[in-house]
């Protein structure tokens, strides 16, 4: 069994008494993977993948795609509590992330590669999974590029060619909503005027 990766980043960044985003790990789900819709700064879609009792977590500016031809850049953050796959709502002004949240696709995966475990692939810079979600299903590929000027990890997040690939769909334009509540980010946001 690998060990448990650690939360400490996660935790610094936050301050619990202002923020009701969770803390602790949560119950281990086994294979877990969510995207969330996060209105902070700019709007960007949160992929995570769970693996050794956290969420590995990217930030992808303009979601998931389900055309192959299209390459996601994705930011890799902090790991995030298995708890946090639950999370919908808002993060206080001021605070790290603030904005709204949305749970905007949830499901589970499997990796595409016996050989290698979770943390040989991000080691490696190369992780494929097969997404089972009721928005983006099918092969999706992550790939490291390098790192930006403050030496963050830049991947990319691809659809592979499969039969789960289409071209003509666009679920971040025509579902917006998320899957627990059917909620929007504007729902949220004109609950918090």
């Amino acid at each position: 069994m690998a060990p448990k990766r650690s939360l400490a980043e996660y935790e610094r960044k936050r301050d619990f008494t202002k923020t009701r985003e969770p803390q602790g790990r949560g119950k281990t789900r086994g294979s877990l993977f969510v995207i969330q819709k996060h209105a902070a700064t700019a709007l960007h879609y949160d992929f995570r993948l769970e693996s050794d009792g956290v969420l590995l977590s990217w930030a992808v500016p303009k979601g998931p795609s389900t055309d192959p031809r299209d390459k996601r850049l994705a930011m890799r953050v902090e790991d995030h509590p298995i708890s946090y796959a639950d999370f919908e709502g808002v993060i206080p002004k001021g605070e790290y992330g603030g904005g709204q949240v949305i749970v905007w696709d949830m499901g589970t995966y499997e990796s595409l590669n016996e050989e290698l475990s979770m943390a040989e692939q991000l080691d490696k810079g190369h992780v494929t999974v097969w997404l089972k979600g009721e928005k983006v299903s099918g092969g999706y590929s992550l790939r490291r590029w390098g790192n930006d000027k403050r030496g963050r990890e830049k991947w990319l997040l691809v659809k592979m060619d499969d039969e789960m690939a289409d071209r003509r769909r666009n679920p971040t334009s025509t579902q917006p909503e998320s899957i627990l509540t059917g909620r929007t980010i504007e729902d949220l946001k004109e609950t918090t005027s």
